[in-house]
């Protein structure tokens, strides 16, 4: 397993302390550490940790739910670190996606094998999904939602519906990782989303208004995929 950069969020010292002490032992490197919200998203943003491990319970009026929240519209992996189980704070937790609960007290084989455990399930990947790193954060894409890749020298543009990441791989590494059902290279500096096609011409795929170009030699290849898609669908209806 590779070093984990991890952030805590605790708001007792001795506890933050104890639990910074026992995530190095066992090999993972500990970025930072705040009681408070907005002293942590500030550090967060700036230090991009794999993975943060959030206190419920926090100083000032927002707590680790609420940051929670931020850490989710972020895209980034958390474990809850509390021992808070009343049923309002169940019913908040309920709101948020955490890759799962450390509840206190805890030992440090316990602490390490709630980490490494969230860590492989989150990142697992299976043809729906790939891990991306760009800009220091790890994202987990769903497929279906990139539209193209576009190289970018030894980088690679990858476009979802909602977002660009600049990946620090080449466009034919990236695109190894791919479904390729689904996906086909429509130029040596593109890789398109058959699903995301909305329309073809002579040199030309269009992704809704986005024209990427189609070169001669991979039009064939394009073609095939679009009349399997065709077929598909149709046996569907």
């Amino acid at each position: 397993m590779k070093a984990l950069t991890i952030y805590i969020v605790e708001d007792e010292p001795l506890i933050a302390a104890t639990v910074e002490t026992a995530l190095r032992k066992q090999g993972f490197k500990v970025v930072g550490d705040s009681d408070e919200y907005e002293e942590a998203i500030t550090n967060i943003d700036k230090l991009s940790p794999d993975l943060v491990l959030v206190d419920i319970q926090l100083e000032g009026v927002k707590d680790g739910i609420d940051l929670a929240k931020q850490l989710d519209i972020r895209n980034i992996p958390y474990l809850y670190l509390t021992s808070q189980t009343d049923p309002e704070t169940i019913k908040r937790v309920k709101e948020t996606h955490p890759l799962g609960y450390i509840v206190k007290p805890f030992t440090e084989a316990g602490l390490r094998s709630n980490i490494e455990l969230a860590w492989h399930n989150f990142s697992l990947t299976d043809e729906d999904f790939i891990l991306l790193k760009s800009e220091g954060r790890t994202h987990k894409i769903n497929q279906s939602t990139i539209t193209h890749l576009e190289a970018f020298d030894n980088y690679c543009y990858v476009f979802t519906t909602s977002n660009q990441y600049l990946v620090p791989h080449t466009l034919k590494h990236t695109s190894e990782r791919l479904n390729l059902e689904n996906f086909v290279k429509t130029h040596r500096s593109y890789w398109v989303n058959l699903n995301r096609i909305t329309s073809t011409e002579k040199n030309t795929v269009y992704i809704g208004d986005i024209a990427i170009p189609l070169s001669s030699s991979n039009k064939e290849e394009l073609m095939k995929k679009l009349e399997l898609l065709l077929l598909f669908l149709c046996f569907l209806l």
